[in-house]
């Protein structure tokens, strides 16, 4: 049974607010639900501020050492120590170091694990909400521990560019068994998207290969034995599993952090005379070329969640709303592209910029093999009748173009 509405605006940073402005509304048993503006939206508002229910940071992505607080995902490097190990430049040094918002001197770290969180308030919200079941105390490096295999496992199953995390699910667990009132969690995460069987294969290989039905069979066999539960029995049994990792592997929202990011934003703000700001530009710019030829596009803090409100909002190559993370950290923004009118939809885009510009029979390749639906959005019904076929040049171009794109959509901080 679907959470109720009430539930859908619970995460919002002022819920009150939120659901004056918006609504969700059943559509159709194809598109399901969607979200609705009830007054007019002027291009650049923030609609909503969210919180996800539950997020993890990617496995490969801490195992290569960025540094994120275990409950936020707020990098937790300083900018110039974040340019130093992407640059591979040791002695680097950053000018104007006081536009870095990353404060050192407020982390804390689990007095069991030794996880670290950016402030004494995320160590706290994590014990409250799920820390308590995952805390691996003592046992944090060793490679036997039920969780440390579970990691183990999925790490060698899903390779970067990462798309999703065991872990999320495994947050999924804890935040139940933790919970003062169990059914009112489990009744907030029946509220996403539902797959049938065969679209729950698909998503299944997608994000493990041609071998995913065997790998699923030894993952379900990790996560039950680290994290079984009897209030979550039907999440341990197979088909219980596949619909969860399928739930995780439709509605996960990737989230991006970076402190060196934020403190280029802060320097493109500075009011500097032109010859100052001309030098500035060319450090930045410099900077940038040695990442790339160190690190590549591997630049930020990478993870996932699952945010109630945001799942709403449907697909349009044409979007009319996109989502952000201006505040470095989990909290998930969706600010309006152009005017909205009371009674339109909001919808996001589940392609980035680059597929969003492509033909009509790419849009939908993407969307079939990420997302099992084809899009009957404006822009793809006006161009049914156009002749929407591409040259073997431009399919070729296309193609080499999908391979070198992260499969996510990682949005920009």
């Amino acid at each position: 049974m679907a959470a109720p509405v009430d539930d859908m605006f619970s995460f919002c940073v002022d819920p009150g607010k939120v659901s004056t402005g918006v609504d969700v509304r059943f559509i159709n048993h194809v598109k399901g639900k969607g979200l609705f503006a009830k007054k007019s939206i002027q291009k650049g508002d923030a609609i909503f501020l969210e919180r996800p229910l539950v997020s993890a940071q990617f496995l490969w992505n801490a195992l290569y050492k960025y540094r994120a607080c275990e409950y936020c995902l707020r990098a937790l490097e300083t900018a110039e120590e974040n340019a130093r190990r992407l640059s591979g430049i040791p002695g680097l040094s950053l000018p104007h170091p006081e536009l870095c918002h990353v404060r050192p001197e407020l982390h804390q770290a689990c007095p069991h694990c030794q996880v670290m969180y950016c402030s004494s308030e995320c160590r706290q919200a994590a014990a409250d909400e799920y820390h308590r079941v995952l805390c691996l105390g003592s046992s944090h490096d060793d490679p036997d521990h039920p969780i440390n295999k579970l990691k183990d496992a999925w790490r060698s199953m899903h390779y970067p560019p990462e798309t999703s995390s065991i872990m999320l699910m495994a947050r999924m667990v804890a935040a139940v068994k933790q919970a003062k009132d169990k059914g009112h969690w489990q009744k907030l995460f029946s509220h996403f998207c539902s797959r049938t069987g065969n679209e729950e294969e698909q998503i299944a290989h997608k994000l493990l290969g041609d071998k995913f039905r065997g790998q699923l069979v030894l993952l379900q066999s990790f996560f039950k034995a680290a994290l079984h539960d009897d209030h979550l029995s039907r999440w341990f049994v197979p088909e219980g599993f596949r619909s969860l990792f399928a739930l995780v592997g439709t509605n996960g929202q990737g989230i991006g952090t970076s402190s060196l990011s934020r403190w280029v934003h802060a320097c493109d703000a500075l009011q500097l005379p032109a010859q100052q700001k001309e030098q500035l530009d060319s450090f930045i710019d410099q900077l940038y070329k040695d990442i790339e030829k160190e690190t590549g596009d591997f630049l930020n803090c990478e993870g996932s969640g699952l945010f109630l409100l945001q799942s709403s909002c449907n697909h349009s190559c044409i979007p009319n709303a996109e989502a952000s993370f201006p505040d470095n950290n989990f909290l998930l923004q969706l600010s309006a592209l152009s005017d909205i009118n009371p009674g339109e939809e909001i919808c996001i885009s589940y392609l980035d910029c680059c597929q969003r510009d492509r033909s009509r029979h790419s849009r939908h390749k993407v969307l079939r093999e990420n997302y099992l639906f084809v899009c009957s959005c404006p822009k793809c019904i006006s161009q049914m009748d156009e002749l929407d076929v591409t040259s073997d040049e431009d399919e070729e171009a296309e193609g080499e173009a999908e391979g070198d794109e992260m499969e996510d959509e990682m949005t920009d901080v």
